[in-house]
């Protein structure tokens, strides 16, 4: 590889650090046309994709990351990551079987923290109750202070056996230890509008909004201003969304 690709390399990293995604964006759309197949920058490349809202974006990151495979920098840690980001796009793509199974090979090889929370997610996306459970459960014995587990087994109860107070006893777990994790947050919001507490809920979804939004979030920033837009006219307000 050249020197001033390396020397782009570091610049598109250090933008998208920085919190430059747009600059950061543009190199590596530069670098990736050039045809340069490093994965220390496709990697952050596809995230920066798949948050991007682009048109297209998921199709290009699931073309990326199989061109990713042959990098010569693709340790074990980042493979795994590979397989996630690829899983991501094909879930959005319309291929939720295809994801699954992708990360339930990679589970098979390697389980670790990151597969046991979206392959837990994506079961429940599949609407398979029993299975998400099981594996939310096994996830949460692998690590039981991990809020994003917590949260998949909230959703399970939640979305998919209907038993919202077990649900909301594992959202309370997760909220204690991550804050400000938007899906948690969203779920407990509705708790309150349910109860009347529309200044608690309001409270919960204006926190949400100021996160980042992942393609693995149940709730989305429309979901999640919506919401507001009811805790709002509950309180008398008409206050938008951020």
């Amino acid at each position: 590889m050249k020197f001033k690709d390396r020397m782009k390399i570091r610049n598109a990293l250090l933008k998208h650090q920085k919190g430059r995604r747009d600059e950061a964006l543009k190199l590596y759309d530069e670098l990736y046309a050039d045809g340069i197949v490093q994965a220390g920058y496709m990697l952050p490349y596809s995230v920066l994709l798949m948050r991007s809202g682009r048109e297209g974006a998921f199709e290009t990151v699931r073309e990326i990351m199989v061109k990713a495979q042959k990098a010569a920098d693709l340790t074990p840690d980042r493979r795994q990551q590979l397989l996630m980001n690829y899983a991501i796009a094909c879930w959005k793509t319309g291929n939720l079987e295809k994801a699954v199974s992708t990360l339930e090979a990679a589970h098979k090889k390697q389980p670790n923290t990151l597969t046991y929370e979206s392959l837990g997610f994506l079961y429940i996306e599949a609407g398979d109750a029993e299975k998400a459970l099981a594996y939310n459960l096994e996830g949460l014995e692998y690590d039981d202070e991990d809020a994003v587990t917590l949260d998949n087994l909230g959703q399970t109860h939640y979305r998919l056996l209907g038993d919202k107070e077990q649900a909301r006893a594992y959202f309370e777990k997760a909220i204690a230890l991550k804050p400000r994790q938007i899906d948690t947050l969203y779920f407990l919001a509705t708790y309150d509008l349910e109860e009347g507490r529309p200044e608690a809920a309001a409270e919960k979804l204006e926190t949400a909004l100021e996160g980042s939004f992942s393609p693995l979030n149940h709730a989305d920033r429309q979901m999640v201003e919506k919401l507001l837009a009811q805790a709002n006219k509950a309180r008398g307000t008409s206050v938008e969304p951020a």
